[in-house]
């Protein structure tokens, strides 16, 4: 059975990009259809990170003054960096007057999907996109099966690409799905989530002899931290005593509270832009259009800063027939997303050890990290990097 569908903008994917963008767009009066090969369940349930950027802070509280960002989320006003056993604390407010907040990507996902949900929006889960036709024309197409098995096509007059690293989207974009810009780096982060205390009000960046650990929070029950290991680690392989001695030698100076490890993974550390971030009635956004290492916390931020922009100008052109935006939207997205990679290349390249790691560069990044905490204009653009750059 096959099934056709209109509609002004067709969303693919319903991530945070996905249903933001198609609450700025109801904003706007334009209407819009969400697929996501996912249910609801495993949307909201799939745990992921979340620093919010200020910037994604007060477009949250625009579209909903109730969000649950300032009643569950925790407000940080800095983070430390940890190197020589000593802690150095960069306050985000002194320098710049800026904060972030610690709130999961999942809590956001709930937010938005009540909101967009409750508001009528067209979402359709279990739907899974195989491809886009006719993007070069004024009538793309998305080609989907739909949850019982049947074929959809959604004919749109635009299609945006919200899927994720592994965008079906972007070969109607790119002409391949893996045109692009690509680094992946020797090395991946261990994370545990566990049952504890939190060890520190604020993140700990920690560069150390034995290598690199990040302690985070998630809330006042729960926990997540991480560690440098090779990217073909196997979580399984370390007991749990293992896994917080390893912890606890790369954050000298500070004593963890430790509790029962619930979770552990390994992420892999990848940069990413594709070679083109629009084709016609098409364009990408968010994971679909690059990736960053999660060092520099960039990843769901980034992805908001490419929605208001691709927001303001669908609405010129799906509005007042005015393409000025739309033909500029690369070029003004790319500026951020080069930004946000330099930045999480710098993070990450400042605080952990490459294979080939000796002396020299473990005495070059003491430098490099004492020159960032000892002048107040090192200290500044870590924290106007870190806390985000104005959204649009």
């Amino acid at each position: 059975m096959s099934t056709t569908v209109s509609t002004r903008v067709a969303i693919v994917g319903a991530g945070p990009a996905g249903l933001i963008l198609s609450h700025l767009l109801a904003d706007a009066g334009i209407e819009s259809i969400v697929i996501d090969q996912r249910s609801r369940d495993e949307i909201e349930s799939t745990i992921r990170a979340g620093i919010l950027e200020q910037g994604t802070v007060d477009l949250l509280t625009a579209i909903d003054p109730n969000t649950r960002v300032h009643t569950v989320g925790d407000r940080h006003e800095g983070i430390e960096l940890r190197f020589e056993g000593e802690g150095h604390r960069i306050d985000f407010s002194a320098l710049v007057d800026r904060s972030v907040w610690l709130y999961p990507q999942h809590e956001v996902l709930k937010d938005m999907l009540a909101l967009r949900l409750g508001a009528g929006q067209d979402l359709r889960f279990g739907v899974t996109a195989s491809r886009v036709e006719d993007a070069g024309t004024n009538r793309p197409r998305v080609i989907a099966t739909d949850a019982d098995g049947g074929q959809l096509t959604i004919e749109a007059d635009f299609v945006v690409g919200a899927d994720g690293s592994r965008s079906v989207v972007r070969p109607a974009i790119t002409g391949d799905s893996r045109s692009g810009y690509f680094r992946e780096y020797p090395f991946a982060w261990f994370g545990i989530l566990c049952e504890a205390p939190a060890s520190a009000d604020e993140l700990i960046y920690s560069n150390s002899d034995n290598g690199f650990a990040l302690i985070s929070q998630r809330s006042p029950e729960v926990q997540r931290m991480y560690f440098q290991c090779d990217p073909e680690a196997d979580p399984n392989t370390m007991s749990e005593a293992q896994i917080w001695e390893t912890l606890q030698s790369r954050v000298p100076g500070t004593t963890l509270k430790e509790g029962r490890i619930f979770q552990r993974d390994v992420l892999r550390f990848r940069s990413f832009v594709a070679s083109e971030l629009r084709h016609g009635r098409a364009a990408l956004v968010g994971d679909a259009a690059h990736t960053v290492p999660p060092t520099g916390a960039k990843g769901m931020n980034l992805a908001v800063a490419d929605v208001v922009l691709l927001a303001r100008a669908l609405e010129a052109l799906l509005g007042d027939s005015d393409e000025r935006l739309i033909d500029g939207y690369a070029e003004q997205a790319l500026k951020r997303i080069w930004k946000a990679q330099h930045f999480s290349w710098w993070m990450t390249s400042m605080l952990h050890q490459l294979p080939e790691h000796n002396e020299f560069d473990s005495r070059r990044q003491l430098g490099e990290l004492r020159s960032v905490v000892d002048s107040e204009a090192g200290r500044t653009y870590l924290a106007e990097a870190y806390t985000g750059w104005p959204l649009g």
